[in-house]
């Protein structure tokens, strides 16, 4: 099942608070890697809160992402190598280095 289609059905069922959509964007140059896409590497969230998000609210939403090992590892093959989560008003958001949260070699 793909990201924005479980997000949906997340938001439906009551599950999750926010309606939350994935889309690609630039990605940060500084956390490019072997397997980075050469032009758009960041899997960018934006949560439909209809308000400006706080800090807390945009790293827990992505607490939840980096927590999934497996998608995570998904990402990064796939060539992206930067998280943002962004809420759909305001310019303010987070970003994290995918690679960071991968455990390469410790068993993961």
């Amino acid at each position: 099942m793909g990201f924005n289609k479980a997000a949906r059905e997340a938001f439906v069922q009551g599950v999750a608070p926010v309606q939350l959509e994935a889309r690609i964007s630039k990605g940060e140059r500084a956390y490019k890697h072997q397997f980075s896409n050469p032009f758009n590497s960041g899997f960018r969230i934006k949560a439909y809160a209809g308000q400006q998000l706080s800090r807390n609210d945009t790293i827990s939403i992505g607490a939840v992402v980096l927590a999934n090992e497996t998608l995570v590892r998904r990402l990064v093959v796939l060539g992206f190598d930067t998280l943002e989560v962004h809420s759909d008003v305001g310019s303010h958001g987070c970003r994290w280095q995918l690679h960071d949260y991968i455990m390469i070699g410790q068993g993961g």
